[in-house]
């Protein structure tokens, strides 16, 4: 794979082989978009409906953005994807919202059990053996595959996660040739500047000119996001490649990766802190537009934080790896910040709405 210097704007020769020839990966299982999958229900198709979404009144076109998330068929993997899909039906329509289509980018290569429920394009993982173990470097990948052969109406995109959800209708923050994301405490370019001049050299910058973000949520121009993709992808297996960066970046790996794509395509972000927040730790909802819920919510009986024990009450999404989280999930005690309230709630409207929720997919 060529270096990063001089790969910027094109993937490596790597990708492009395995782009063109096609030796390492199946066919584009986007043609499976005519529905081949098959549920306990017998035949799914796929619900790729263009033209079938409705706006907000006075949403202007120009600014809507397409929400996509990327997805495996995992259980755990389904039924986050399953209550962050309801949100965006919900808040889609409300005033003030600037959300477009939806797909759910499934890249396990095959149909699964929600393919009538979610729109969704299935695309192929990365060959056997090159994540290492580490799926989320099938993100970019999945992006690249997505952005190629998807009709994608929206002129932005946001880039979200099964573990969002949207706790009111979403604007389009980004400002033209500025995308928005929001800003991670752990992702420190300039801490990390030995480890990222191999994939950002010196003639392009400054290290503070790679943004302290990931992949998302950020709402970014198609046109950006079309550019970025590929060189996206090649550094994260570059990154991954690399003992001394995989040790240094370890789970967040990826989204490093993102961070110096775009930088390397002169690409800054606006951040926005409100852009979403992460219980326990950020208290309220009423400043901002998502809910990650990625770390786990322990207390006491008292309303104590307990984090790094398992609390009396507790909510984790890791509790939740082989079966999805049962209906109607007691409330936590007095004392919780209303932030943890507020998604536990959610999250309970949402599975009491979803058809099915408790059936096999």
């Amino acid at each position: 794979m060529i270096s990063a210097r001089k790969n910027a704007g094109k993937a490596s020769t790597c990708l492009l082989v395995l782009i063109s020839v096609g030796c390492f990966f199946a066919t584009y299982n986007f043609l499976t978009m005519v529905g081949h999958g098959r549920g306990r229900d017998g035949p799914r198709k796929l619900l790729y409906q263009d033209g079938a979404v409705s706006f907000a009144s006075g949403s202007d076109p120009s600014k809507r953005f397409h929400v996509a998330l990327t997805a495996t068929d995992a259980l755990y993997s389904q039924w986050q994807s399953r209550i962050m899909h309801y949100w965006y039906t919900e808040m889609r329509h409300r005033p003030g919202s600037d959300m477009g289509g939806f797909t759910r980018i499934l890249h396990s290569g095959k149909p699964d059990g929600l393919m009538d429920e979610i729109p969704t394009l299935v695309v192929d993982p990365l060959p056997e053996g090159v994540d290492k173990g580490y799926i989320v470097l099938n993100r970019p990948w999945a992006f690249v595959q997505w952005l190629q052969k998807a009709d994608i109406k929206e002129d932005y995109i946001l880039m979200a996660e099964p573990d969002h959800i949207f706790v009111k209708p979403l604007p389009n923050l980004a400002h033209g040739h500025q995308p928005a994301a929001f800003p991670f405490f752990y992702i420190k370019p300039t801490d990390n500047e030995k480890v990222l001049r191999k994939f950002f050299p010196e003639e392009k910058g400054p290290i503070s000119n790679i943004d302290p973000i990931g992949n998302s949520p950020v709402i970014i121009q198609k046109a950006q996001l079309e550019k970025i993709a590929p060189t996206w992808m090649n550094v994260s297996l570059k990154m991954k490649e690399d003992v001394e960066t995989d040790k240094a970046f370890g789970w967040v790996l990826e989204m490093y990766a993102y961070a110096v794509a775009s930088a390397l395509h002169g690409v800054h972000h606006n951040l926005r802190k409100d852009f979403m927040i992460q219980p326990p730790f950020d208290p309220k909802t009423d400043n901002t537009f998502i809910i990650h819920y990625t770390y786990g919510c322990d207390y006491s009986s008292k309303g104590e934080l307990t984090y790094g024990k398992i609390g009396e009450w507790r909510f984790d999404k890791r509790s939740y790896l082989r079966s999805p989280p049962p209906r109607n999930l007691s409330l936590p005690p007095p004392g919780v910040p209303e932030s943890v309230a507020t998604l536990v709630k959610m999250v309970n409207e949402a599975t009491a709405s979803i058809v099915g929720w408790d059936e096999e997919r």
